[in-house]
């Protein structure tokens, strides 16, 4: 039977997983802009999302029992975390940074413009078109589309999940390992549902924007966000 106390540290590990996600825009917005830019199917997407979610759950996961068999101090795991949390800011910052200049060269690459066909006696009549959308190479989009969810894997295994591993340690020390499978447990799967819940109605919602004339600088926009939320997670401590 659950004592209450170990019921209070779930209850409390629920809500602390739930609004620390809704309140980090780095759990969610990459990959709303994304999925936006590279056009993936919302199966997809969710795939992407709820692996990314493990990783970023399973890292400190294994660092804070690595700790607590170890014998290591809780403040020293919180600086561990805090300066993984740094990398994990910077990469972001780094990739956005990479995927913008990307996009918007790919952008002024697609610049539609005019040709002017005479034809004699029939007359003549301008031609717009988009260089780019003819003559992309197929495999240069495909290595683009398998490689950012990748890089962005990456980045989310080694960002930290701050709150877990003070949570972890109160089962720890009372050596319950039942309780410290349901709080791990708990908090996983509420960070994983909260991410993907935001992702998918963002993912709906985004889709009646009216940003057709926008739609070459996607891939732009999604690089300048996922900058933009690296350095609000390194400057503004979100």
């Amino acid at each position: 039977m659950m004592s209450q106390e170990l019921l209070i540290l779930t209850i409390t590990s629920a809500s602390i997983a739930f609004f620390h996600t809704l309140l980090g825009p780095d759990h969610y917005l990459p990959f709303i802009v994304m999925a936006r830019a590279g056009k993936w199917s919302p199966v997809k997407t969710t795939w992407i999302t709820i692996l990314c979610g493990i990783g970023h759950i399973a890292s400190s996961v294994l660092l804070g029992i690595a700790g607590i068999a170890l014998g290591i101090a809780v403040t020293k795991l919180e600086a561990l975390e805090s300066f993984r949390g740094g990398l994990a800011a910077w990469a972001l910052i780094a990739f956005g940074l990479v995927y913008f200049v990307w996009g918007l060269r790919k952008a002024l690459q697609n610049q539609p413009h005019k040709h002017l066909h005479i034809h004699g006696e029939e007359g003549n009549h301008i031609h717009r078109h988009v260089h780019t959308k003819e003559h992309a190479h197929v495999h240069e989009r495909e290595g683009t589309a398998n490689l950012t969810p990748w890089i962005i894997f990456t980045i989310f295994v080694f960002g930290p999940c701050e709150p877990l591993i003070p949570i972890l340690m109160y089962p720890a020390a009372k050596s319950n390992l039942f309780g410290l499978v349901l709080v791990t447990g708990v908090f996983g799967v509420v960070t994983i549902m909260t991410m993907l819940g935001v992702v998918l109605i963002s993912y709906q919602g985004v889709k009646l924007l009216p940003i057709r004339r926008l739609e070459r600088y996607t891939h732009a926009l999604a690089g300048a966000t996922i900058c933009l939320c690296g350095m609000a997670i390194q400057f503004l401590g979100l």
